[in-house]
C-alpha cells in the first residue's frame, strides 16, 4: 500500500470500476422477495450540487449500500427534472446574449435548443454526484421530459379530466409579471422589507363623512368591490349596507360585515379587491351574490392588471391569456365569463398602461391634492418574490388548469394514519396533517413553452377537448382531419410529472418487471420544506393510480447550516461547495466564487473579508469519504446540522488513521501464515477482546441504520476503530507478533484476528466510507480467506454470539485502566513514557493478582513496569503517585524518581502562568462594557475558559505539595 493516504487517484478508479461493471443495478442473483428501493428525489438539470444534496445523497447511498450487502434486491433510481422554468430561463439567457429572444426562434425551435442545451449541459449534476460515490443505477437513468415518463404525465392527466378532477377554471394564481406565468408557492420568497401604510379617505356617499381604509398596495384600489368591516365593531354598525365613492373612479362600492377584519388593526375598515388579493378573494366568495356586488361589474371581481402587471389601457386586455401564452401572435379566445363593458371603460384614462408602480405614484399624487389621502406611515412588510426572476409577485386572476385535490387527499390521510406510511421522526406527520386537511385545489399549468404541454385541443368555437394525442381526440370525437384543433399553449407544473416520479420511473403505465418489483418503494430521503409540494402529492397520486403507498417510509432530515447555525445564502457569503470539500480551493479562487453574480453586489466587500478571515489558506482537500462521514456523523433524526470544518479535518484524520492501521496489519500479515490454510490457532485475550467488541459494533451499527441513526453509526465505527482497534488492540498485538516467548499458535491466532477484524470492520463502514474501504478491502480480503471481485457485493457482517466473550471484555477493562493509570501518573509527573517504573499494588484481590499474572506481557510492554509488588495489608505505602484500578490501587514511589528542584521550579512558573491567566479573564469578565455588550455566546466562552484554569491551578497546586513532601 501507498504510505500516504491520497483519495484522489483512489476515488476515480474505483467509481469508475464500480460503473463499468455494472455493480449498481439491481443482481439479478439478489433475493427479489425481499426487494429494497430509494427514488432520488430528482435534481433540477440546471443544478450543480449543493451542500443539501451532498448530504442527502451521502443517506441514501449509505442505505442503498447497506441493503445490497444485506443481499436484498435494491435499487436507488437515478434521474433528473426538466426544471420548466429555471431551464427556460437559462435557455433565454443565452438566446438573449445573441441578441434575440424566445419568440425569434418560435416554440419548436426553441424547445431544440432547450434538448440542445441538455444534451451539452445538462450533466453537470449526475458527474458530481458520481463524485459523491452515489451508487445510483445510471443504466436506467429517467428524466422527467422523457418519452416514457411523458406517456406517463399524459395518461393521468386524461384519466384525471375524465374522472372530473382535474378542470380547468378562473382562480386567483401567483402570477410572476416578468416571466408571465403563474408560480407555486414554493417558487415565492416572501422576505421582510420597508415599505408604506397609506392611510385613504373613502367619502360615505350620504355626505356624512368618510372612513379611512390603509393599504400597503394603493394602485389596487382602481379594482375594489367594497369596504369591509367586523359584523361585531359598534363603530361602524349603522352603516352597514351604506355605500362609499371609491375615490378616483367616479364609482361606488358598499359596506359589508365579514370575519375576516380584525377590528383592532388600524381603523377596522379594510378595502376588498378580489382580483388582487387571496384573503380578498375568499371575502368576495362569501359576498358575491349580495346585490350591491353582484351588480358592480365582472360581478365585483375587477382585474385591473395585464400580465405585465401594468394597468389595463385595451379592451382586448380582457381577453382570456389562461390556455394561451402571453405572447405575440398567439390567438386568444374571449373569456366566457365576461359580461358587460370593458374593464378599460371603468379605469380613468390618467392611469392606463401606467407600470403598477407609476400608477401607485400618480394615484397618491392625485388623492394627495384631493385630500383624500389621511397619512402615510413607515411600515415593515413581507414582500413576495419570484425565486428565479427576483419580481414581485401579483395575485392575479387567469384562467388555468387545476386539480381537484379533496377526493384524492382523504385516502393519503388515511395512509399516514393508519400507518401505510410511517413519518420519521414522526412528528412530521402533524405537518402533513395540518396541509392536507386544509388543501385547496392545486394549479397545474403554467405560461412558459419548456414542460409537458397540457394534451387539451380547442376548436374555433372554444370547445375543449382532452386527450393522448390529437389523433385519439379526433378519433373519439369523429372529428374531420381538417376540422381546425389547437393544443392549449400551457405546459404542466414540473411538480405534476414528479408527483407521478415513483411509478413512472419504474416503466408505468406498462405493467413491467420494475413495477412488480420496486413498487411500492421502501423509503424516501427529503428535506421537511417539500413535504407539501412533492411528498404528499406523490402519496395522492400513488394510492390513486397504483392503489398503493409511494413508499413505506418518508426520513424527513435537516437543513445543512455554517458553523454558526446560519442558513446558507449567496447573500452571506457562506456556500460551501461540496466539490470544493473534496478538492480543495485556492483563497483567491474561493474570494471569486463567493462575491461573482451576486444579487446584491454591495455586500461583496464584506463577504471577502469574512472569506479571508476563516479560510486564509482557502480549503484543503478532504476527500468523499471525510465529507460522507462528517454528514452521517451529524445526521440525527430530523435536527439541523452545524456543518464545521473542525469536524471534517478530524474525519480526514480518520481515513488516515484507518490507512495507517492497515499499512500496520499489512506489514505483519502479507506473506505470512494468517490461518486461511488451517493450522492451530490460539486465540490471545485480547484477540478474544476485539472480536467480542467487534460483535457489539456490528449490532449497533445495524441497529442505527435500521433506525435512520447514521449519527449513531458512524459514532459506533469511529469509536471501534480509533479508540479500540487502533490504539489498543494494534499495541497489544505487538508483544505477540515481536516478543519471543508467544508460540506459532499465538502468533497464527493474532495475525489471523488482525485480518479478520480489520476486513470485517471494512464492511461495517463500507456503506458510509466507500472508496477507502473497497481500496483496503482488495489487500485484506485474500488474507482473510474472502473471495470476490468488490467489497459492494460482499455480505454485510452479522453478530456472531459464538465470539461474544464478556469475561475477556471485563478482563480487558482492567488491562487498560492498569495501562492508563501508569500513563496518568507519568504525564501528572512529567516522567518520559518509555521510563521503567517499579509499581506497588495495595488492596489487590485475588482476582487482580490472577490478572496481573495471566497479562503481564501487556503491561510491561505498554505500561513499561519496571517491577510490581504486591503489598501486604500490614506494609506501609512510602509516599507515591496513585491511580485506582477498581478497588486496587496502583502506588508509584516519588523519592528518586524525578529531580525534586527542577520539577518544583517547572511547577511553579507554570502556576504563576496560570494565575496571570486567571487574574485577566477575571478582570475582562468583571467589565461590564464586556459582559454588556459582546454576544451572549463569546461571553460564555470566556467563562468557560476561567473555569478551565482555575481547575488546572488547583490540579498544579496538589502536585506541587506532594513533590514539596519528598
Amino acid at each position: 500500500m501507498e504510505k500516504t493516504y491520497d483519495p484522489h487517484s483512489l476515488e476515480k478508479r474505483w467509481y469508475q470500476t464500480w460503473e463499468e461493471r455494472g455493480y449498481f443495478a439491481p443482481s439479478a442473483d439478489a433475493d427479489s422477495q425481499h426487494p429494497y428501493c430509494i427514488m432520488i428525489p430528482p435534481p433540477n438539470v440546471t443544478g450543480s450540487l449543493h451542500m443539501g444534496h451532498a448530504f442527502q445523497d451521502t443517506i441514501m447511498d449509505a442505505l442503498t449500500r447497506y441493503h445490497r450487502m444485506k443481499g436484498d434486491k435494491t435499487l436507488w433510481q437515478a434521474g433528473s427534472d426538466h426544471a420548466g422554468i429555471a431551464t427556460q430561463m437559462v435557455v433565454e439567457r443565452l438566446i438573449n446574449a445573441e441578441g434575440k429572444t424566445r419568440h425569434d426562434y418560435g416554440r419548436e425551435k426553441f424547445l431544440e435548443k432547450v434538448w440542445e442545451w441538455k444534451g451539452q449541459s445538462g450533466g453537470t449534476i449526475t458527474s458530481q454526484l458520481r463524485r459523491m460515490g452515489a451508487s445510483l443505477d445510471w443504466e436506467n437513468e429517467r428524466f422527467t421530459m422523457d418519452e416514457g415518463l411523458s406517456d406517463a404525465v399524459k395518461e393521468v392527466f386524461v384519466r384525471l379530466f375524465e374522472e372530473g378532477l382535474i378542470y380547468r377554471g378562473k382562480r386567483l394564481v401567483n402570477w410572476d409579471p416578468k416571466l408571465h406565468t403563474a408560480v407555486s408557492d414554493l417558487e415565492v420568497l416572501s422576505e421582510e422589507e420597508n415599505g408604506f401604510l397609506w392611510h385613504m379617505r373613502y367619502p360615505l356617499t350620504n355626505g356624512q363623512g368618510h372612513l379611512v381604509v390603509a393599504t400597503t398596495r394603493p394602485e389596487t384600489m382602481l379594482g375594489d368591490c367594497a369596504v369591509a368591516v367586523h359584523p361585531g365593531d359598534d363603530r361602524y354598525k349603522h352603516l352597514l349596507g351604506e355605500f362609499v365613492e371609491l375615490p378616483l373612479t367616479g364609482r361606488r362600492i358598499p359596506i359589508i360585515a365579514d370575519d375576516y377584519v380584525d377590528p383592532e388593526f388600524g381603523t377596522g375598515c379594510v378595502k376588498i379587491t378580489p382580483a388582487h388579493d387571496f384573503n380578498d378573494y375568499q371575502v368576495w366568495l362569501r359576498h358575491r351574490d349580495e346585490k350591491a356586488i353582484a351588480e358592480q361589474p365582472h360581478g365585483g371581481l375587477i382585474n385591473i392588471f395585464t400580465p405585465d402587471a401594468a394597468i389595463k389601457d385595451n379592451p382586448l386586455d380582457d381577453f382570456s391569456f389562461g390556455h394561451k401564452a402571453i405572447d405575440e401572435g398567439s390567438s386568444q379566445l374571449a373569456d366566457e365569463e365576461k359580461a358587460g363593458p370593458a374593464t378599460v371603460t371603468f379605469i380613468p384614462k390618467d392611469y392606463q398602461g401606467l407600470d403598477r408602480y407609476e400608477a401607485r405614484k400618480k394615484i397618491v399624487a392625485d388623492l394627495e391634492a384631493q385630500k383624500l389621502l389621511e397619512k402615510i406611515d413607515d411600515h415593515k412588510l413581507m414582500v413576495p418574490r419570484g425565486d428565479r426572476s427576483g419580481s414581485v409577485i401579483e395575485p392575479f386572476l387567469t384562467d388555468q388548469w387545476y386539480v381537484k385535490v379533496e377526493p384524492l387527499a382523504k385516502p393519503a390521510i388515511e395512509a399516514v394514519e393508519n400507518g401505510s406510511i410511517k413519518f420519521v421522526p414522526d412528528n412530521w406527520k402533524n405537518t402533513y396533517y395540518e396541509w392536507m386537511r386544509n388543501i385547496e385545489d392545486w394549479c397545474i399549468s403554467r405560461q412558459i413553452w419548456w414542460g409537458h404541454r397540457i394534451p387539451a385541443w380547442y376548436d374555433d368555437e372554444g370547445n375543449v377537448y382532452v386527450g393522448r394525442s390529437e389523433a385519439e381526440v379526433r378519433e373519439k370525437h369523429k372529428l374531420a382531419a381538417d376540422y381546425t384543433l389547437t393544443q392549449d399553449e400551457d405546459v404542466l407544473d414540473t411538480w405534476f410529472s414528479s408527483a407521478l416520479w415513483p411509478f413512472s420511473t419504474l416503466g408505468w403505465p406498462e405493467q413491467t418487471e420494475r413495477v412488480k418489483t420496486f413498487y411500492p418503494t421502501s423509503v424516501l430521503v427529503t428535506g421537511f420544506d417539500i413535504i407539501f409540494f412533492w411528498v404528499a402529492r406523490m402519496i395522492m397520486m400513488g394510492i390513486k393510480f397504483m392503489d398503493d403507498v409511494p413508499f413505506k417510509e418518508v426520513y424527513v432530515h435537516g437543513l445543512v447550516r455554517d458553523s454558526h447555525g446560519d442558513k446558507m445564502s449567496k447573500s452571506k457569503g457562506n456556500v460551501l461547495d461540496p466539490i470544493d470539500l473534496i478538492d480543495g480551493i485556492d483563497l483567491e479562487a474561493l474570494v471569486s466564487k463567493r462575491t461573482s453574480g451576486m444579487m446584491q453586489p454591495q455586500l461583496a466587500k464584506k463577504i471577502e473579508k469574512a472569506t479571508r478571515k476563516e479560510f486564509p489558506d482557502g480549503i484543503p482537500s478532504f476527500g468523499t469519504d471525510a465529507l460522507r462521514f462528517t454528514f452521517a456523523s451529524q445526521a440525527t433524526t430530523g435536527r439541523d446540522i452545524k456543518f464545521d470544518m473542525g469536524r471534517i479535518e478530524g474525519y480526514r484524520n480518520f481515513c488516515n488513521k484507518l490507512w495507517n492501521a492497515a499499512r500496520y496489519v499489512l506489514m505483519n500479515t502479507e506473506n505470512q501464515d494468517c490461518g486461511q490454510s488451517g493450522g492451530e490457532m490460539e486465540l490471545s485475550m485480547a484477540d478474544r477482546w476485539i472480536l467480542s467488541r467487534l460483535q457489539s459494533t456490528i449490532s449497533t451499527v445495524s441497529e442505527a441504520t435500521d433506525g435512520y441513526r447514521f449519527d449513531h453509526a458512524a459514532k459506533a465505527i469511529y469509536e471501534f476503530t480509533w479508540n479500540e482497534y487502533c490504539d489498543w488492540y494494534l499495541e497489544l498485538s505487538k508483544p505477540v507478533l515481536t516478543g519471543d516467548s508467544a508460540s506459532e499458535a499465538a502468533r497464527r491466532g493474532t495475525r489471523h484476528t488482525l485480518v479478520k477484524v480489520l476486513e470485517t470492520l471494512l464492511r461495517v463502514a463500507h456503506p458510509i466510507m466507500p472508496y477507502i474501504t473497497e481500496e483496503i478491502w482488495q489487500r485484506v480480503a485474500p488474507l482473510a480467506g474472502r473471495g470476490g471481485e468488490t467489497i459492494m457485493t460482499q455480505p454485510f457482517p452479522v453478530r456472531d454470539d459464538a465470539l461474544m466473550d464478556q469475561a475477556a471484555v471485563a478482563e480487558m477493562d482492567w488491562v487498560m485502566q492498569f495501562i492508563l493509570g501508569i500513563r496518568k501518573i507519568k504525564g501528572e509527573m512529567n516522567i518520559a513514557p518509555s521510563k521503567p517504573l517499579p509499581v506497588l499494588l495495595q488492596n489487590a484481590n485475588p482476582e487482580d493478582q490472577a490478572r496481573l499474572i495471566r497479562n503481564r506481557h501487556y503491561l510491561d510492554f505498554l505500561a513499561r513496569l519496571e517491577s510490581a509488588t504486591l503489598l501486604g495489608s500490614d506494609d506501609e505505602a512510602p509516599e507515591s503517585a496513585m491511580a485506582l484500578v477498581g478497588g486496587m490501587k496502583l502506588l508509584i514511589p516519588m523519592a528518586g524518581l524525578i529531580d525534586k528542584e527542577a520539577e518544583l521550579g517547572r511547577l511553579n512558573k507554570e502556576i504563576g502562568k496560570l494565575r496571570e491567566n486567571i487574574t485577566r479573564l477575571e478582570g475582562k469578565l468583571n467589565n461590564p462594557k464586556f459582559v454588556d455588550k459582546a454576544p451572549e455566546a463569546v461571553v460564555q466562552k470566556e467563562r468557560d475558559k476561567l473555569a478551565d484554569e482555575i481547575a488546572a491551578l488547583e490540579k498544579l497546586e496538589q502536585q506541587l505539595k506532594k513533590i514539596q513532601a519528598l
